[in-house]
């Protein structure tokens, strides 16, 4: 059975989605992107600080539903310029230890809100 988490530590769906589903012992995360909970706005233009808030909200997802990052097993960034790839990989590394998960970066013609960066990720127990 499918069960949805969600908290207000990050920004609510903007559409007609969960922040995240718990199917099992597995938690998908729907993509995220840089807005901060507190504000309802972007954090910024930069993207290291848009990687850094989609990072946190992800965080807060998952420890919703009783995991950490550590429990991420694949990722997929969007990115609307492939060009912020490396300034975006020095963020997501602040957020990962080995064993890292294995992820796919793609660059798409546009994100929601105009944003540079959305991350989406699965975690198991």
């Amino acid at each position: 059975m499918n069960k949805a988490v969600s908290t207000k530590n990050a920004p609510a769906a903007i559409g007609p989605y969960s922040q995240a589903i718990r199917s099992g012992s597995t938690v998908y995360v729907s993509g995220q992107i840089p807005i901060d909970p507190a504000t309802g706005k972007f954090v910024s233009d930069d993207v290291r600080e848009q990687t850094r808030q989609v990072l946190t909200n992800v965080k807060h997802i998952l420890e919703a539903a009783g995991m950490t990052m550590g429990n991420v097993v694949q990722a997929t960034v969007y990115l609307a310029d492939i060009a912020d790839f490396t300034a975006m990989n020095e963020v997501y590394a602040e957020f990962f230890a080995e064993p890292y998960p294995a992820r796919a970066a793609v660059q798409v013609a546009a994100l929601p809100r105009g944003a540079r960066v959305e991350i989406g990720v699965t975690a198991a127990e």
